[in-house]
């Protein structure tokens, strides 16, 4: 690692204070499970002149539960989260995108609010300095996504036009990173209807993510995540967050889903379903939300809904079968 200047914040006004005078370029470490491995790597476009360490502050690490919902401060762990009495029988779902983050490890360390601003984890932005030099992605000064002509087995699906060969004009395709957002909280919270408060505002979670060359979130260079707040669920809401891996305990996901349903003898009154690992940010599958309303919920309105949460995908040369996996995990997010 190169030099850089650590700075224990004490609250988080200080935190605030301290990332407005680097001007950009300073980094927030909580867990540091997904910092540590950038830093060493030598991943970001400008190494950080300062760190600026948020565990040293007192009280960000509640869980708390009343009759309007359920609050958690951004310094909760994810092995909170997992143990949590009332996450795990009124919020299992979200229980469950936290068991499935990684090992145990991991989730002892990690972070709620980490696990939600964290990096992409794309092989080309990632690839390490010491093996070769950087590779010049979008998001370190180049003029397009490397996925785009690269190996793209795991990037978006969404949104991308559709490539049959690497000699493509690449100035006629759309514009920007193609690497999947990584969050699995984050495909659980959007499902639930969930809010993201920062030091600078409050905004629904499907909200926040919102991806551009250099970021995966509409954080500004001086904000941080300070809570999360989950309205409380439907009586009777029918929850179920599930993700495909290559190797299950460790894996970041091919594909995740979240499904929120509120059913009235079988009939759906509202779903509310969340795609993730399949774009930039997570997907709201609002036409499958649609179909399913007002119906009987069985294995065929199950998969006419699977069919509509990937009626607009367009798969880049090498994942189109993340297409057939998202399909199956949405019906089975439905009708199990």
């Amino acid at each position: 690692m190169k030099q850089f200047e650590h700075h224990d914040a004490l609250s988080i006004e200080e935190a605030v204070a301290l990332l407005s005078d680097y001007e950009g370029k300073a980094k927030i470490i909580a867990g540091g499970t997904d910092l540590l491995g950038a830093l060493r790597d030598e991943v970001f476009l400008e190494y950080p002149e300062a760190l600026i360490n948020i565990k040293t502050i007192d009280g960000l690490d509640y869980i708390r539960s009343d009759e309007k919902g359920l609050a958690i401060g951004a310094m909760a762990g994810l092995a909170d989260i997992v143990k949590s009495p009332v996450v795990k029988k009124e919020y299992q779902m979200l229980a469950e995108a936290a068991y499935s983050v990684a090992t145990p490890q991991i989730r002892n360390m990690a972070t709620i609010g980490g696990n939600l601003a964290q990096d992409v984890r794309c092989w080309f932005y990632r690839y390490p300095r010491r093996i070769g030099g950087p590779m010049v992605c979008l998001r370190k000064g180049g003029k397009f996504c490397s996925a785009l002509a690269g190996d793209n087995r795991y990037h978006s699906i969404f949104g991308a036009a559709a490539l049959s060969d690497i000699s493509l004009d690449l100035g006629k395709v759309r514009k920007g990173c193609f690497a999947v957002g990584p969050s699995d909280i984050a495909v659980a919270l959007i499902a639930m209807d969930a809010s993201i408060v920062t030091t600078k505002r409050s905004l629904p979670a499907e909200l926040f993510f919102k991806a551009t060359a250099l970021s995966s979130t509409v954080l500004d260079s001086d904000e941080l995540v300070k809570e999360i707040e989950i309205p409380k669920l439907p009586m009777g809401a029918v929850q179920r967050y599930d993700k495909f891996t290559l190797r299950k305990p460790i894996d970041f996901a091919v594909v995740s889903v979240a499904s929120m349903l509120t059913l009235n003898n079988g009939v759906c009154e509202d779903a509310r379903i969340v795609l993730g690992a399949v774009a930039p940010e997570p997907v709201r599958a609002r036409k499958a939300e649609q179909v399913m309303k007002g119906r009987i919920v069985d294995e065929d309105v199950a998969l006419e809904a699977a069919e509509h949460a990937l009626a607009g995908s367009s798969p880049l040369r090498m994942n189109e079968y993340k297409v057939e996996i998202a399909k199956v995990l949405v019906k089975h997010a439905i009708w199990g």
